[in-house]
C-alpha cells in the first residue's frame, strides 16, 4: 500500500515547480486527521462525488428543458467532460491533476434547474434579497449547505479547492474573492479547471444544437472553426449523419486542447515562472487560448447566442421555465408553511426569501416541474 506520505513524495517529484502540491496545502478550516492512502485534494474530490448536490446535476439540464429529450447534455454530463478536459491539460502541462478535476466536478453544484434560464430567473426574484449567482451558491453549498458531517459545516475542504471554487471564471461566471486574496490570480489549477469549462460548453452546446435540428449545417459554413474543423476532419459536402458530427466536433475538441496546452506553455516559460506563488503573481493568466483560437472562440460563441440561444424553440423553452420558477418562488414567500420541514427549519436563522430560493436552486428540472403542478394542478396529489 502507498501511504499519503509517499503520494505527496510522489507529487513533489513528479508535477511542474508550479503546481500545487497537496502537502503544501493551506490546510481546512476545521482541523481533521488526514487520510491514510489518499492525498488531501483526493480526499476533497471524493467528497464532492458523495453530495446530495453532485447526484442532483443529472437532472438539471443545460440548454433543453428536460421535456425535450432525455439525450442532450445534463449538468453532470456537461461536468463530467469539464473534467475529463481538465485532467488532460493538468497532466500535459505538469499540473496537480487531482486538484483539477476535484474543481471540475464541483465548479456547478449551485446551478439551478433549466439551466440559464433558471440562473436569470432566480437573480431578478432575487434583487433586493442579496441576488443569486450559480458561481457563489456553489461556493455556499461546499462551504455550509451540505451537512454531512457533525464537526462542522460543509464538506470542509482544503483552501486550495475552495480557492478554485471561489476563481473560477468564465464570461458566464461571475466571482466573488473575499477572503481568498481577490488581489491574486487562481493557481495554475484553477486556471486550468475555468478553461476546460468554456471549452466543453462550447463545444457540446454546438454538438446538441447539430443534434437537436436547431443549428444546420449550412449555417455553419460562415464559422472559421466549423470550417477549419470539417477540413481537419476531412468533411466535404458530406450530409450531416451521427459519425461525420462526432467527427468534426471531436477534432474541434482536439484542436482546442491542443491550443490551450501549447499555449500555455508557451506563456509559462515566457514568465519564468518556478512556484505556485509566482504564478499567483503572475502579470496576466498563464491559461490561454493563443489570439487566433480567442477569435473563432469568440466567433463560434456569438454564433451560439444569435442561432441556439435565442432560437424561438429556446426561448419558448425559457419562458415556460421562468413561469415555473416564478410561480415556485411566490407561492413558498407567501406561504412558507407550504416548505418541507427539512427546509423550513432554516427559516430560523435566515431570511425566507434566501431559504425559499436555496430550496428552489437544489430542484431537478423534474421536480419543479412536478412540484408546480402539485401546487397549482387540482388534479395533482400534493
Amino acid at each position: 500500500m502507498r501511504t499519503r506520505e509517499q503520494l505527496e513524495h510522489t507529487e513533489i517529484f513528479t508535477l511542474a515547480p508550479y503546481a500545487v502540491k497537496s502537502a503544501e496545502s493551506r490546510g481546512r478550516a476545521y482541523d481533521e486527521d488526514e487520510p491514510t492512502y489518499r492525498t488531501r485534494f483526493q480526499r476533497d474530490r471524493e467528497r464532492v462525488l458523495h453530495t446530495t448536490a453532485f447526484r442532483r446535476l443529472q437532472g438539471k439540464t443545460q440548454v433543453f428543458v428536460v421535456t425535450e429529450g432525455d439525450y442532450y447534455r445534463t449538468r453532470i454530463t456537461h461536468t463530467l467532460e469539464v473534467a475529463q478536459i481538465g485532467r488532460t491539460i493538468a497532466r500535459a502541462l505538469g499540473a496537480n491533476e487531482d486538484l483539477v478535476e476535484g474543481i471540475c466536478l464541483a465548479h456547478d453544484l449551485g446551478h439551478p434547474p433549466f439551466g440559464h434560464s433558471g440562473e436569470a430567473t432566480l437573480a431578478s426574484l432575487m434583487q433586493g434579497y442579496g441576488g443569486f449567482d450559480h458561481n457563489r451558491h456553489s461556493f455556499r453549498i461546499i462551504a455550509e449547505l451540505e451537512r454531512r458531517y457533525p464537526e462542522f459545516p460543509g464538506l470542509n475542504l482544503t483552501y486550495e479547492f475552495r480557492e478554485g471554487i471561489v476563481k473560477h471564471e468564465t464570461e458566464y461566471d461571475m466571482t466573488n474573492q473575499h477572503d481568498f486574496e481577490p488581489e491574486l490570480r487562481g493557481s495554475l489549477e484553477c486556471q486550468i479547471a475555468s478553461f476546460s469549462d468554456e471549452l466543453a460548453y462550447n463545444t457540446h452546446d454546438l454538438d446538441d444544437g447539430l443534434r437537436s435540428g436547431l443549428i444546420k449545417m449550412e449555417q455553419l459554413q460562415k464559422v472559421g472553426w466549423w470550417r477549419r474543423a470539417c477540413k481537419s476532419a476531412e468533411v466535404q459536402n458530406e450530409p450531416l449523419s451521427d459519425l461525420v458530427r462526432h467527427r468534426v466536433i471531436r477534432k474541434l475538441i482536439g484542436e482546442m486542447t491542443t491550443d490551450l496546452v501549447t499555449e500555455a506553455s508557451r506563456l509559462i516559460e515566457a514568465s519564468d515562472v518556478h512556484s505556485v506563488d509566482e504564478v499567483r503573481r503572475a502579470n496576466s493568466l498563464l491559461i490561454s487560448f493563443s489570439p487566433e483560437i480567442q477569435r473563432l472562440n469568440r466567433e463560434l460563441k456569438s454564433f451560439l447566442y444569435e442561432n441556439m440561444y435565442r432560437h424561438w424553440r429556446v426561448l419558448r423553452m425559457h419562458t415556460k421555465s421562468a413561469r415555473v420558477l416564478e410561480d415556485l418562488f411566490h407561492t413558498y414567500n407567501a406561504d412558507p408553511r407550504m416548505l418541507p420541514d427539512s427546509t423550513r427549519i432554516k427559516l430560523d436563522t435566515m431570511p425566507v426569501e434566501r431559504v425559499v430560493c436555496d430550496y428552489i436552486a437544489g430542484m431537478t428540472d423534474r421536480f419543479a416541474l412536478d412540484e408546480h403542478a402539485r401546487l397549482f394542478d387540482p388534479h395533482e396529489r400534493v
